[in-house]
């Protein structure tokens, strides 16, 4: 008998029972090392004991009253938020795409509340993942998301990423924000450039526009500080956060200034999960271990140590590895054969690697992970790359028979 699942993902034949770490173990006793991290999700490993610690204290004293009522648990981390970026006000959520949405929303409402609803209009870049609601999906604008799903939602303009004079041609009479992920994750590891964040800036500046950040991904450490922005010295209105920010449990929020979020009043918006004192508290403790003495010079170490050692296996395996591209413990390998194969090549190397768009596996590892690891999976990826050229040599000797 099949799954009861709906078949909208090509699952691995491969599951797992528990982890530890960097590592996960499969219901077949195996261990894997992983540079996956649920997709960027678990930030601070499996089964961390601190995070395990907070998820139980709360879970024993109180999981959900609903927004109708003061959160105590939402109110501390809000203001730690607060504390630690350009942001004045929260609102917290279940997801990415829902901090999205989120954001989208407050854009156009301060839009309208300024005496300017004719500005709806939402600039974004080409190759830019931002969900699957109709509105996000809309927003990043790749056909194959697009397909079968009725009329896109209007008001989204896309843009090539970095093609700065595109972005002034996009900016008109109904331009209210610009939305871009500062890297592009699912896009395939592709960085925006700081002069083009900057024009974006300016832009906004100029135009009475706000500019939107997806951090979703680039966020709450994985790029060597607590967000992308700050790396590029380029401070957005509103920004969108989720993955690492609840270490593996579902927890997003979006980020606003007191301005841009003006429109944003009584009854405007709403969540039933969101924001609840369970998700809270983890996210508290995620937090606390992030912003901790010598955590995120940490990641910055070890991101660099990893791409320094990426060089290196490209160099040994040029037919196989194209290019090294990213920030922090955010990276990709461009490959000169299909993501697909390496995936699964590595995979049976027992090192979980993510696909991307543009030809790319994604390295998202834990931001907790070691030298030690590192130099494991290393290991573990040239065997992935010797067995892939193993294979093109016997693809090369079938073609010359």
């Amino acid at each position: 008998m099949g799954s009861s699942l709906l078949p909208t993902y090509a699952r691995a034949d491969l599951a797992f029972e528990r982890g530890e770490g960097a590592w996960l173990i499969s219901t077949k006793g195996e261990r894997f090392l992983d540079f996956g991290a649920g997709i960027a999700v678990a930030s601070l490993g499996h089964a961390n004991p601190a995070l395990v610690e907070a998820l139980t204290r709360q879970a024993q004293k109180l999981w959900h009253t609903s927004n109708l009522f003061e959160i105590p648990e939402a109110e501390r981390l809000a203001k730690r938020l607060t504390e630690v970026t350009f942001a004045d006000l929260v609102f917290f959520t279940n997801s990415g795409a829902e901090a999205v949405e989120g954001a989208l929303k407050t854009a156009r409402k301060f839009q309208s509340a300024s005496g300017h609803p004719e500005k709806f209009e939402i600039i974004t870049c080409e190759g830019a993942f931002h969900g699957r609601t109709l509105a996000t999906i809309a927003a990043g604008g790749n056909p194959k998301y697009l397909e079968g799903f009725g009329p896109k939602l209007e008001g989204f303009v896309q843009i090539p990423l970095n093609d700065i004079e595109a972005l002034k041609a996009a900016v008109g009479p109904h331009t209210g924000a610009i939305l871009v992920e500062p890297i592009q994750g699912e896009g395939g590891i592709r960085m925006a450039t700081r002069e083009f964040l900057e024009t974006m800036r300016q832009l906004c500046d100029e135009h009475g526009l706000l500019l939107i950040f997806d951090e979703v991904q680039t966020g709450v450490g994985r790029v060597g500080t607590l967000f992308s922005y700050e790396h590029y010295g380029v401070v957005p209105d509103i920004m969108a956060i989720a993955k690492g920010l609840g270490g593996g449990f579902p927890l997003g929020a979006f980020l606003t200034t007191r301005d841009a979020g003006k429109g944003m009043q009584v009854g405007t918006h709403g969540t039933t999960y969101g924001g609840n004192p369970l998700a809270t508290t983890v996210g508290m403790a995620v937090l606390d271990i992030v912003l901790g003495p010598g955590f995120l010079d940490h990641v910055k170490a070890m991101g660099l140590l990893l791409k320094q050692r990426l060089a290196e296996l490209q160099d040994a395996h040029p037919d196989v590895i194209a290019d090294v591209r990213g920030l922090g413990l955010m990276l990709g390998l461009a490959l000169h054969g299909p993501v697909a194969n390496f995936v699964a090549a590595a995979r049976q190397e027992k090192i979980l690697v993510i696909p991307a768009a543009d030809n790319v596996a994604r390295l998202l590892p834990p931001l907790i992970i070691t030298e030690d690891e590192i130099a494991e999976a290393i290991r573990r990826l040239d065997a992935t790359c010797l067995r892939l050229e193993a294979e093109m040599g016997l693809a090369q000797k079938r073609a010359a028979l």
